[in-house]
């Protein structure tokens, strides 16, 4: 089990905060204790907190791409990732880890958003493209890994865990009268809702891509 969590400023008012992701991430510290690790630009900032499994020397997160165009965040497992890295290996792309991790972003790289569609495992992601300025938010077919996302007209916030959005300044969780009813129902609320109002989880199967200020839910999987 990890933890990741980030910002994307839609309207490109202000710069990430560093202690405001470090608060944010510091939030998801029990889902992994053995390391930290934060990027952040003008736009996006991203952060992991990692329990290692996979190359533990060289498996630190965020990790990008060859020439620095491509970051990603990970929580989960891709159990077919030896099988599809030498495969993008044939296609020219090299590899500077071990790790599953880095397999997704060159699939990315390879295929867009139909990477999802190669993957074989449980996990959440989040990858920021700095090419085209898109974020990609990632679920499991079955939503094995929690992801949750907040937005306004100006920021989006992502989470494995809603509580690390408190961390975000002036945030403020109100319960969702609708949801409690849900849950009295069903048990829990019922996908894209949870028990906060504006919080919303990404269902099982889905992808959620910001782009050009638009933000955009849709299955990849049924």
């Amino acid at each position: 089990m990890c933890g990741i969590c980030g910002i994307f400023n839609i309207k490109e008012t202000a710069s990430i905060s560093l202690e405001v992701l470090k608060g944010m991430i510091l939030a998801l510290h029990h889902r992994g204790p053995d390391e930290f690790g934060l990027y952040r630009d003008n736009r996006v900032g991203l952060a992991s907190a990692r329990l290692s499994i996979i190359d533990l020397a060289g498996g630190s997160q965020p990790i990008s791409n060859e020439d620095g165009t491509v970051w990603i965040v990970f929580n989960g497992e891709i159990f077919n990732y030896i099988e599809l890295r030498p495969l993008l290996e044939k296609k020219g792309h090299q590899f500077s880890t071990k790790t599953d991790t880095e397999v997704i972003i060159h699939l990315y790289e390879e295929f867009g958003v139909e990477c999802l569609n190669y993957l074989n495992g449980q996990f959440s992601i989040a990858l920021w493209d700095s090419r085209n300025q898109t974020l990609l938010l990632a679920r499991d077919r079955l939503g094995i890994r929690p992801l949750f996302y907040y937005h306004n007209h100006h920021i989006l916030l992502f989470a494995s865990e809603i509580k690390s959005f408190l961390a975000f300044p002036n945030f403020h969780l109100e319960l969702d009268e609708d949801a409690l009813r849900q849950v009295f129902t069903y048990w829990s609320p019922q996908p894209p809702h949870t028990a906060f109002q504006q919080v919303m989880q990404l269902p099982a199967g889905h992808y959620l891509l910001l782009q050009n200020s638009e933000i955009k839910v849709q299955p990849y999987w049924q």
